[in-house]
């Protein structure tokens, strides 16, 4: 059986171009034996390269794709040729550094040229962050100094700031949430909600309510009434994550 390409390039067989380059810019730097110096390393870097080499040619591709890495390399059957004539074999030329060259144009992707004509190296650090509980939507983390730094410049800061994905069945409200409301005349406001929520709840919102009679400038409060819907039943996961929130 074959090489997988799509497998060497870890991305799906329907990947766009974008996604392929993207992917082999990733691990072909990760990869590089002037990089990694892991054992086999050198391999994957090859692999790498023939794969990106078949998979960016959009003939070579298709081919691959219909008959596998047998088909392509040993030749297939021409449908566009007369009398029955086979396609030509590929055969990748085993110098994943060309591949690597032709794709960034430099034969050396680790440094950037600054404007007084001296290179940088760029290198890889990892920065862990341990989320905390109670965090919320825009929380910043920082590290100093951990950023970009140019020629005779501190380094800048690095900083994180905490996206929020919203859960299935949980939301905020007992201790606030943001809650989204379409104004009358069509706006998107968000509206901080910091009290303890209960049903019939009452939020007044001044100056987004109807315009007032003897002053069309000027606009009465928007009332929101809450109206919560509590779960019919909850299950056992449910049930345990929400006596952790509480610590019952």
């Amino acid at each position: 059986m074959g090489s997988d390409y799509y497998e060497i390039l870890e991305i799906n067989r329907n990947a766009s171009d974008a996604d392929i380059k993207k992917a082999y810019r990733r691990l072909a730097l990760k990869f590089h034996p002037a990089r990694n110096r892991e054992p086999g390393t050198y391999e994957k870097f090859r692999q790498l390269g023939e794969a990106f080499d078949v998979l960016s040619d959009l003939r070579k591709k298709a081919t691959y794709d219909k008959f596998g890495e047998d088909g392509l390399k040993a030749g297939i059957p021409n449908e566009f040729a007369k009398g029955g004539a086979w396609s030509s074999k590929y055969d990748y030329h085993d110098n994943p550094e060309k591949t690597f060259k032709e794709f960034f144009g430099s034969n050396n992707p680790f440094q950037v040229m600054n404007d007084n004509g001296c290179t940088s190296s760029i290198r890889d650090k990892m920065l862990t962050v341990t989320v905390k509980p109670g965090w919320k939507e825009g929380t910043r983390i920082t590290f100093p100094e951990e950023g970009d730094q140019g020629p005779n410049n501190i380094a800048a800061d690095m900083v994180f700031i905490v996206r929020q994905k919203p859960h299935s069945l949980f939301k905020r409200a007992l201790v606030g949430f943001v809650v989204e409301v379409e104004t009358l005349d069509g706006r998107i406001i968000n509206i901080p909600v910091n009290e303890i929520v209960h049903p019939s709840y009452k939020k007044v919102v001044p100056g987004e309510g109807m315009p007032l009679l003897h002053n069309q400038s000027q606009r009465g409060d928007l009332i929101l009434t809450f109206n919560i819907h509590f779960p019919e039943k909850l299950s056992k996961e449910s049930k345990h994550l929400i006596k952790q929130a509480l610590r019952y």
